[in-house]
């Protein structure tokens, strides 16, 4: 079967270790789904008295196939939603660039069309890679990188659907397993971008340590000089429950999330640093 990837674009293309280069859906969608956190940069309109820099924002999120049904190994393209706070900057630039508000009145803002062009960031460290001299020390990573543009999602079917599949991305069954629905309230104050992708690429680094020739022919320098690879992964502990719990025990689907998850990334690590 093909495999469903990427357009290589000039924005998308990978030009350091081009071999690191991946540009298949389902790697890509992986590693937005297995970050916790991902990095979201835009650029806010050049107002008054404001910086010119460029904003970068950790944010909740992760990728969804909505309306299909999910592919199970993610192969398929899909969109991101992120998750933030109505009130936030970014939720009220998209929320005038949907409206139609004129672009010079919101600065840089790109036509309601287009949404608010983004960059998101998602990064896996697993290893620290020490080679014989400083020059060729690394890291072990899978790092992705998706360009697209941003919309205040404000149909309640899919800010529903966004908000489980947000929650439970980060905690499989919390969702439901918490006090839900949520109040009006609550719903209301929390805002749901989706983040239509026009192009990503994932980048990918595994192995031991790369070494030159001449470093290696020097024997009396390798047995003073410790080389090889430091697994590195994320390692949850174990749940501390609040002053205002009452259930008794910690939750099966808790534990299993917890032990799996860190088993899973250990062995990953591992695997990856030989």
């Amino acid at each position: 079967m093909e495999i469903q990837a990427w357009e290589k674009k000039k924005v998308n293309t990978v030009n350091r270790y081009r071999g690191r280069g991946i540009y298949d859906f389902q790697t890509v969608n992986t590693i937005v789904d297995e970050t916790p956190l991902v990095h979201v940069s835009f650029s806010p309109p050049a107002e008054e008295g404001e910086t010119p820099f460029p904003v970068i924002l950790p944010m909740l999120g992760c990728t969804s196939s909505y309306p299909n049904p999910p592919l199970e190994d993610k192969s398929e393209s899909r969109i991101v939603y992120l998750h933030g706070s109505i009130s936030a900057r970014m939720m009220r630039l998209a929320k005038a660039a949907d409206a139609g508000v004129d672009s010079e009145s919101v600065g840089n803002l790109p036509s309601s069309d287009q949404g608010i062009p983004v960059c998101i960031a998602a990064t896996q460290l697993d290893g620290i890679v020490l080679a014989l001299n400083p020059f060729n020390h690394s890291c072990n990573y899978r790092s992705a990188v998706i360009f697209g543009h941003a919309y205040l999602v404000t149909d309640e079917a899919e800010r529903s659907h966004a908000m489980q599949l947000i929650t439970n991305n980060l905690v499989p069954s919390r969702w439901e397993n918490s006090r839900v629905p949520l109040t009006s309230s609550e719903l209301k104050s929390t805002g749901i971008l989706r983040v239509e992708i026009q192009s990503a690429s994932a980048k990918v680094r595994t192995g031991t340590t790369g070494e030159d020739r001449k470093d290696l022919k020097d024997e009396e320098m390798r047995k003073g000089v410790w080389a090889g690879v430091v697994p590195a992964y994320l390692k949850l502990g174990s749940p501390v429950e609040a002053p205002t719990n009452l259930r008794e025990g910690v939750p099966g689907y808790l534990k299993e999330w917890v032990e799996d998850g860190n088993r899973k990334r250990e062995v990953y690590a591992c695997d990856a640093a030989k």
